[in-house]
């Protein structure tokens, strides 16, 4: 049976993001629908744009029985869909990412003055635990011309949640700069952006390469998309 699989990218990505990864995935017999997030494109205006928003294309997309496959910041848009529409999913991986608990923000230090937020340099994403292991500099460079800035509300505003049935969306995580070893430590010492996680009985596959495994390991990140989604 054809799944249908949404792809939905990190903070400064479009569509684009995923397109060697969804190649291998049609090949592979799935039906793909790579998103550029609302505030994404090149021209948008990113002043404004919201969670919900971004939530909402989502669902526009999702038909009954999507896999969503969310990346990084993707996470958060990703996550109020499943609480709005848990049914509409029949799982939900997260790459290099994880769901957020109700009232948390992705990055809730963000200047309140900027309407977008463009991407760091490559040594803040390092320091900031990003890992580049197998990005090599072309790569590198055709992300940067390619990325646009990030809205700024998507980054700094809480996420609303309400439905406790999202957490029953099987749950799949892909782990990569992070390995699973340190994410788990980090649930179950309740470290606030891993405790959503407690309440979820998630998976957890390991991956090692950078941040960006559509980047530096397609192939492999393909493959462990297809195998869980088509279980």
């Amino acid at each position: 049976m054809t799944k249908h699989i949404v792809l939905v990218p990190g903070f400064w990505l479009g569509a684009w993001a995923w397109d060697a990864v969804a190649a291998d995935l049609r090949e592979r017999g799935n039906r793909v629908t790579s998103l550029t997030l609302p505030g994404l494109a090149p021209d948008a205006d990113r002043a404004g744009v919201t969670l919900s928003d971004q939530a909402r294309a989502i669902l526009d997309v999702a038909d009954k029985g999507s896999v969503l496959v969310a990346h990084s910041g993707g996470a958060g848009p990703a996550y109020i869909a499943t609480d709005i529409a848990p049914d509409r999913f029949e799982r939900v991986i997260y790459i290099d990412a994880g769901p957020l608990a109700d009232g948390l923000a992705i990055n809730s230090e963000l200047d309140e003055s900027l309407t977008e937020w463009p991407l760091p340099t490559w040594a803040e994403q390092e320091a900031s635990g990003n890992s580049l292991d197998g990005l090599d500099d072309a790569t590198l460079a055709r992300i940067r011309e390619l990325a646009v800035p990030e809205p700024a509300l998507v980054a700094r505003e809480p996420l609303a949640l309400s439905n406790p049935a999202r957490r029953n969306v099987p749950t799949t995580i892909v782990c990569n700069a992070l390995p699973s070893e340190v994410l788990l430590q980090f649930r179950d010492a309740g470290h606030p952006m891993a405790q959503e996680l407690r309440e979820i009985d998630a998976e957890y596959i390991d991956l090692p390469t950078s941040h960006w495994p559509m980047f530096s390991k397609p192939a492999e990140l393909a493959e462990i998309i297809d195998k869980v989604a088509n279980r």
